[in-house]
């Protein structure tokens, strides 16, 4: 509030690219708790509403000459089962539906968020690290449930020197405890930069010299967030499969 009023003061430019980010109650004002309704409860079942829409309501006629909304969904479909199948082998395809809700709850998530004076849920910490350590939670379990204490073999390096195995055990726990912050602080972490930036560049556009640079800057990001909405989704989903094939598959 101060450096707002001594801007206003000053007649100097002040805007906050991370205002945008702030979770709020959506009615009435004071603490938030774990059952406040707020504006990330909002735009996260707009995302499931979304979702409900193209894949149940837009595919219930299940018509032979398919409708655009009903194409659309297919597509998706055909696209997160290939890539499972391709990845994790035929063994993982029964965790397909699993997969299939990650990447379809990220990619419309991130989506709307792209809409103004909308909330990007995906870029907060907390929404993305669920997910995260989510996946890592049910992989690891997935990975005991079928192969018991062998699942530890995915540690070590049997084709390695056995003087490097320890070592090399020791750096390939490490990297697997860290796969969920990874996970979770990628996807937040990239939504949260490109939705600051244009916040940045709108905060310029108010000065008259140079407001059509910037309108052309806000656009060409905007255009860069559409793709790193989608790109976003996939890594996040690829990843999971990955994670699951090693489950799956510790030996290789």
């Amino acid at each position: 509030m101060a450096s707002e009023t001594h801007g206003e003061e000053t007649g100097g430019l002040v805007f906050h690219p991370l205002d945008q980010f702030i979770v709020k109650p959506l009615f009435g004002e004071g603490p938030i708790h774990w059952y406040t309704i707020t504006n990330v409860t909002l735009w996260m079942a707009i995302a499931v509403v979304a979702i409900v829409a193209l894949f149940v309501m837009g595919s219930r006629g299940r018509a032979i000459v398919p409708t655009r909304t009903q194409s659309v969904g297919e597509l998706v479909y055909g696209f997160i089962y290939k890539m499972v199948e391709d990845v994790t082998g035929k063994d993982g395809v029964k965790y397909f539906p699993y997969i299939m809700t990650i990447f379809v709850f990220i990619l419309f998530a991130n989506f709307l968020g792209l809409i103004p004076m909308s909330f990007t849920t995906t870029s907060h910490i907390a929404v993305t690290a669920v997910l995260g350590f989510g996946v890592f939670t049910i992989v690891t379990l997935i990975g005991f449930y079928k192969h018991g204490f062998h699942f530890l073999g995915l540690f070590w390096m049997s084709d390695a020197p056995a003087i490097l195995r320890p070592i090399i055990a020791i750096i390939e726990v490490i990297s697997y405890f860290v796969r969920p912050v990874s996970h979770s602080i990628r996807l937040a972490g990239n939504i949260m930069a490109g939705h600051a930036v244009i916040k940045v560049f709108a905060g310029f556009a108010a000065i008259a010299a140079i407001s059509p640079v910037s309108i052309v800057a806000i656009t060409a990001i905007y255009g860069l967030e559409v793709l790193v909405a989608g790109i976003q989704a996939y890594v996040f989903t690829i990843l999971t499969c990955v994670y699951l094939k090693d489950a799956l598959h510790p030996g290789h």
